[in-house]
């Protein structure tokens, strides 16, 4: 099997990109993981964050602003007796291997929302400028709220995370602030794309929902569709990093993250079909949403329709399954065939960077509505 075309991968083949759950220390391990595959922890340079002016924005800022404060969601995160009936009735039956892609989905979901959290929670902590300080507690407070949220769910299996212990324990990764803005911005609006599309489909298909988690995500993302708002506020205020060189920047982010969304999701098949989806339909909807909400601040986009793209993507995902059995093999042989795999795929992304990507004009009017 060559890596180097697309494939139909069977459920196994895909399953050596996930490793299996069956106790809390198995949960824990997994949340505690970091590759490229998984969310990271971050920290960044607390001192250029307090010097962050957002006068330029201030009308839009302080509308937002009073959004966080109006809090509309502060009553959702709550389980009803609703939810506990369908958690408990979809849980027997679920079969083993789809429970083992849902356990992936929550827990990766749950460490992404808490990352969040403890990232900004500590530059809160740690800045004076108020404008980026009420943001920030804003914020910390909304992904608490969405982390706990599916723990709860993750409990319900007896495989709950001690988050306490995953802040102390997991690697901590260095960002600039503008590189915390690129991937954070996107985290936060592929986030959105992701919920509302699986929301919209269930909507129309009640009958596939099998966990009442699904029926949370219309109002839980538009918290995420907030938070992207400010950090496009914030790269709107500092027009420097959506010019010149930067766009480069911009390109790789946006394509690391379709990138992980591709491969990571395609490991969960039985998930997306249980629910009537599609894995490669499914992230290009969501890939396309992106795109076009991310017109409000970023003056390029990949071309995903481009089928030396998709062709890409496709490449990507066999190279990390090959690479994922190529370390089950272990050994010297193993070793180096997960060497030529990586390799493979850092030459498939080149690739993929230097597409020729589409420019567009920023609107003057930077907020947009979450009307999907």
């Amino acid at each position: 099997m060559s890596p180097a075309h697309a494939h139909t991968f069977e459920h196994d083949e895909l399953a050596a990109l996930m490793d299996s759950v069956a106790t809390a220390d198995d949960a824990m391990a997994k949340a505690t993981r970091s590759t490229v595959l998984t969310p990271r922890f971050y920290t960044t340079d607390y001192a250029a964050m307090d010097r962050l002016d957002v006068s330029s924005v201030r009308t839009e800022w302080d509308a937002m602003l009073k959004e966080y404060e109006g809090d509309n969601n502060h009553d959702h995160f709550q389980r009803d007796a609703a939810f506990e009936q369908e958690a408990r009735e979809g849980l027997e039956r679920l079969s083993p291997e789809l429970r083992q892609e849902f356990l992936d989905f929550l827990i990766s979901s749950c460490t992404s929302e808490f990352s969040g959290c403890i990232l900004y929670n500590e530059i809160q902590k740690k800045v004076a400028n108020p404008d980026i300080k009420a943001l920030m507690r804003f914020m910390a407070r909304d992904e608490s709220r969405h982390a706990g949220f599916i723990n709860q769910s993750l409990r319900d299996f007896g495989l709950g995370i001690d988050l306490g212990g995953l802040k102390r324990n997991k690697a901590y990764t260095y960002f600039k602030p503008k590189y915390i803005f690129y991937a954070t911005y996107l985290s936060e609006k592929i986030g959105y794309a992701r919920y509302i599309t699986i929301f919209r489909h269930l909507e129309k298909h009640p009958e596939l929902r099998f966990h009442p988690i699904f029926r949370w995500f219309e109002r839980w993302c538009n918290d995420e569709f907030r938070h992207g708002e400010s950090f496009a506020l914030m790269m709107r205020a500092q027009p420097h990093l959506l010019q010149g060189l930067n766009l480069y920047w911009i390109r790789f982010f946006t394509l690391a993250v379709y990138a992980t969304m591709y491969v990571r999701d395609h490991t969960r098949p039985l998930m997306h079909q249980a629910m009537g989806l599609d894995s490669k339909q499914y992230d290009y909807d969501v890939f396309r949403l992106t795109s076009l909400i991310s017109a409000q601040v970023f003056p390029v986009e990949l071309d995903i329709d481009h089928p030396a793209f998709r062709d890409g993507m496709d490449r990507l995902l066999a190279r990390s399954v090959a690479h994922a059995n190529a370390k089950q093999r272990g050994g010297v042989v193993g070793l180096l065939q997960q060497a030529w795999h990586v390799a493979g795929a850092a030459l498939t992304f080149g690739r993929l960077f230097l597409l020729p990507v589409k420019h567009r004009p920023l609107p003057a009017d930077i907020r947009v509505q979450p009307v999907w």
